[in-house]
């Protein structure tokens, strides 16, 4: 038995493992789009690291892009096997994977453009709405905690892990030769404590772990402690500097968690003249979609729902779909609060606005989770100026604020507080994933300190005999 290591090796984005079982069967684990610096987004997003042909299954720990974003792109090139998920990841994958294959097709267009500009070949589109359509029918859902059967010598179980809704720990057993491998990845591993979601679940002990490692050196703030960050940046933003904030979000799980939050400090604070928007189409079927799974709401959203029971929505919220609705909101002269994707700011409407108001010295750009390396967010937080944006140099005057604490990632002590009650003598060898090495070496030391042993940082491509 065998696992390569196909995506997410030694950066955040491109999940995919592959597990080589004796016999030639291929289970693959998650099939992410890779995103960041054009040219490495261009060479690892055209290529897959196997034949998808001979993939026989495939197995979904979760909705976001980097983890599914190439499923459609698989289907395209020959996979006819079944992708296992839960139910809500389903749903989310359906309007996710739609949006990523309208961004396709203009991000190839535009990209080819300035390749042709540049005397490269053109790039083909990675896919479209109708290969999309053709991998949501190989989608079958599998409910948490039951361990299903792919086939007689092999079954898998999905664990809630806490990361977004439907997110999944997976643990497979494999019986070969009259002897039992189980093979654990966390997924993204979610965070205790938090709005909404349950809290993740402890994994089944296992022989081999793949773990991320996204936030492998750092600690987040705490919750009580971001609430009032995060009030205190719409108070100096919205009512001293009447300014407008801007908040790149992803659109699952991010925005629904920060309008939550909004929700919340409108029944304490007094912001009904500040106007908030949401201006993301997927931003707004995602949080239907939220609405339609309650089964993976915690007890506090659940107590919360018997005296409000829309908690993603208050007077002075709007959900923004079109698209001119959006463009007006760059004239609008109001202070305002703005919601948008993409939470890296890599494409999505918020672009357009940060282009619009970043050289506004009033406003201010709030950054809420990770941005990989090369993209515009990444850029904007690491102090660059001026960035460019569409082509076009930008001086930077809005005020940048990070509060990296509403990331779903777990940080260093919760995913080792996640990993700890695994049986540390039993685990034969870790392997590190979805994280950058500086943080993974960091990471692997400290759960060194924390009796693992034989962990691995592999490469993209790296095969180990298990």
């Amino acid at each position: 038995m065998h696992i390569r290591f196909c995506g997410a090796d030694r950066t955040v984005t491109g999940s995919s493992h592959l597990i080589i079982l004796d016999d030639g069967f291929k289970i693959l684990l998650d099939c992410g789009l890779f995103q960041g610096k054009q040219a490495y987004v261009d060479e690892n997003n055209q290529r897959f690291a196997f034949s998808p042909k001979e993939i026989d299954v495939l197995i979904l720990s979760h909705a976001h892009i980097d983890h599914a974003g190439r499923i459609p792109k698989l289907v395209k090139e020959g996979f006819r096997g079944p992708v296992f998920c839960t139910s809500a990841t389903l749903d989310l994958s359906r309007v996710m994977l739609l949006d990523s294959a309208h961004i396709q097709t203009r991000d190839s267009e535009f990209h080819n453009k300035r390749r042709k500009k540049r005397g490269l070949d053109e790039l083909p589109q990675l896919y479209g709405p109708n290969d999309v359509e053709a991998a949501l029918k190989l989608f079958q859902t599998v409910n948490f905690e039951e361990w299903f059967h792919i086939r007689n010598d092999v079954s898998f179980l999905f664990r809630d892990n806490g990361h977004i809704l439907g997110s999944a720990s997976i643990t497979l057993k494999i019986q070969s030769k009259g002897k039992e491998t189980v093979i654990g990845f966390t997924g993204d591993i979610g965070r205790p404590n938090r709005p909404i979601l349950k809290d993740p679940l402890p994994m089944p002990s296992c022989d081999y772990l793949i773990s991320e490692s996204t936030y492998g050196a750092r600690l987040h703030e705490k919750f009580p402690e971001d609430m009032e960050s995060f009030w205190k940046i719409v108070d100096e933003t919205c009512f001293w500097r009447k300014g407008k904030l801007l908040i790149p979000s992803f659109s699952v799980g991010r925005t629904q968690e920060i309008v939550f939050m909004l929700d919340q400090m409108s029944k304490v604070k007094q912001f009904d003249h500040i106007p908030v928007f949401v201006d993301s189409p997927l931003s707004v079927n995602a949080t239907d979609i939220y609405r339609r799974h309650p089964e993976c709401y915690d007890d506090e959203i659940k107590r919360y729902l018997q005296s409000d029971p829309n908690p993603f929505g208050f007077n002075n919220l709007t959900y923004i779909s079109e698209v001119e609705q959006s463009k007006q909101l760059n004239f609008d002269p109001r202070p305002c609060i703005i919601i948008s994707a993409s939470g890296m700011a890599e494409a999505g409407r918020i672009v357009h606005h940060i282009s619009n108001h970043i050289e506004d010295d009033r406003c201010t750009i709030l950054f809420v989770g990770y941005c990989g390396e090369g993209t515009l967010g990444q850029r904007i937080r690491s102090g660059q100026n001026p960035v460019k944006v569409f082509g076009e140099e930008k001086q930077v005057k809005a005020k940048v604020a990070i509060m990296d604490s509403f990331s779903a990632h777990g940080d260093q002590k919760e995913m080792i507080d996640f990993l700890n009650p695994l049986d540390k003598n039993r685990l034969k060898k870790t392997f590190l994933v979805h994280g950058d090495y500086e943080s993974q070496f960091i990471f692997r030391e400290k759960l060194m300190e924390y009796g693992f042993r034989n962990i691995e940082i592999p490469e993209y491509g790296n095969e180990f005999a298990l």
